[in-house]
């Protein structure tokens, strides 16, 4: 599966964005996608996650209660929806995904994304 991310841009503090990740290529509800960042000079990690159908999904503390992981099968797209975005959400945001045919993923389970996107540059200023 190809996936893009798309949406990035320039906001101010306690706006918000929404990122877009198209796939291509495969049947894409037989996969499970996350959402990463990447802020300059530290390492890439895990924003959220969702499973094949959206009833599950997981979000790291820092962006609980603010962002939304959303996703259309039908469309081959997964949603990332970011309200009260603060400067500290600056970022280049990537989505992935692995391929879950049983529809068993579980991200505690250490589960691995084996296909990225290229990132979209979120900058959000105070």
């Amino acid at each position: 599966v190809q996936l893009q991310a798309s949406g990035g841009g320039l906001v101010q503090a306690g706006g918000s964005l929404r990122l877009s990740c198209a796939a291509s290529g495969r049947t894409f509800s037989n996969y499970y996608v996350g959402w990463f960042r990447q802020a300059p000079g530290k390492e890439r990690v895990v924003v959220g996650t969702i499973n094949w159908n959206g009833d599950s999904t997981y979000y790291v503390d820092s962006v609980k209660g603010r962002f939304t992981i959303s996703r259309d099968n039908a469309k081959n797209t997964v949603y990332l929806q970011m309200n009260s975005l603060k400067p500290e959400d600056t970022a280049v945001y990537y989505c992935a995904a692995g391929f879950d045919p049983t529809g068993s993923f579980d991200f505690a389970e250490g589960y691995e994304f084996h296909y990225w996107g290229r990132g979209t540059l979120v900058t959000v200023s105070s």
